[in-house]
């Protein structure tokens, strides 16, 4: 096995890990912020849209940690790495 064929496996399973944390991190974390939502408007009825507000703020910024990581994996996998071209190459070097 080559150092290149090495360094090509090991970011798209890095890549994977990322993927996988991101998205079940953000699922846990969606699910938290609902379920609070929930706890707080069944103790305040009459607080709903102030709560509902706060749920959709919440939501939102817990959802850009995702789509930043998602971009960093990217810009690991095409970028710094450059697995397509590695994988070119190895393709060309195994014919």
């Amino acid at each position: 096995m080559s150092s290149e064929a090495l360094v090509a496996g090991l970011t798209l399973l890095a890549f994977g890990i990322i993927v996988a944390g991101v998205a079940f991190g953000s699922a846990v974390g969606d699910g938290i912020v609902a379920s609070k939502a929930v706890e707080a408007i069944a103790r305040q009825p009459e607080a709903r849209p102030n709560i509902f507000t706060f749920l959709f703020l919440g939501v939102g910024v817990l959802e850009a940690f995702p789509i930043i990581a998602l971009g960093l994996a990217f810009y690991l996998l095409l970028v710094v790495v450059k697995v397509p071209d590695l994988l070119t190459h190895l393709s060309t070097v195994a014919k």
